[in-house]
């Protein structure tokens, strides 16, 4: 969806949710780097990074950090973990009228969540990012992976019938009330990354697109793994896809 935005409230509190797990090395100064932003901008903040059974130091930097970032606001999953669990926790527990949603390992630029707040104030019910268009860049994509989400992403496309090019990217943003709205959630894992802006846009909410920065990792491994994944998208996918078919818009937004 491109044009001018719907007029929604101007949002007060931005959250960020970051999921996390063994992430030592890097979750720290992704929260540092993301508070300066947030705070040079004037946006008023909370970071909810939920620790998702680490098994390092990532729990007890959390904490420790806390102590001099008041907007920290470190949680435990202490249920069955897994991404998409890490990050429904994190929304179980965020304050913020206006979330986005980004990852602990650096990859995610800190200057594109004060653009995505700018842009969910001009009104949206969501903001989405894409890596792929004019404007957005990666740096270091593994080229097996850019392969596979090219892929993947032009079957949404064709499947849904959209314009957006970079649906399973997790890094997105959301007015609570689209949060609310798609409820349940009920991706266990990386699938919530196509669960939340499928069903944002099959309900009808608002939504636009800008171009983003992305870099690899430099620290930790990444928890993502493709074989894993496949059949757990094409569920939530053919779920989704079903809403949109056979609902007659019974979860539409209202």
């Amino acid at each position: 969806m491109t044009g001018g935005a719907k007029q929604g409230p101007q949002l007060q509190l931005l959250s960020v949710v970051i999921p996390a797990r063994d992430e030592e090395g890097c979750v720290c100064r992704t929260v540092e780097h993301l508070h300066r932003e947030l705070r040079q901008e004037g946006i008023a903040h909370e970071i909810v990074v939920v620790d998702d059974g680490s098994r390092d130091r990532t729990w007890s930097l959390l904490q420790e950090l806390a102590l001099s970032i008041p907007e920290l606001k470190p949680v435990r999953n202490t249920g069955p973990h897994g991404f998409g669990r890490a990050v429904i926790c994190g929304l179980d527990r965020m304050s913020g009228d206006g979330v986005v949603i980004m990852m602990a390992d650096e990859s995610d630029d800190c200057r594109d969540v004060v653009r995505y707040w700018q842009e969910l104030n001009r009104g949206y019910d969501a903001v989405f990012g894409s890596r792929f268009i004019a404007g957005g860049t990666t740096v270091d994509y593994p080229l097996v992976k850019l392969i596979l989400n090219r892929l993947a992403n032009i079957a949404l496309m064709v499947l849904f019938g959209i314009k957006l090019n970079d649906t399973t990217n997790a890094f997105k943003a959301y007015r609570r009330t689209v949060i609310d709205g798609c409820r349940p959630l009920i991706s266990p894992h990386f699938n919530l990354t196509v669960e939340l802006p499928l069903k944002t846009i099959v309900r009808g909410y608002s939504w636009h697109v800008i171009p983003i920065s992305w870099r690899n990792r430099k620290s930790g491994h990444a928890k993502f793994r493709i074989k894993e994944m496949g059949s757990r998208y094409l569920f939530i996918c053919l779920y989704v896809l079903i809403e949109k078919l056979l609902s007659r818009g019974d979860y539409r937004k209202k």
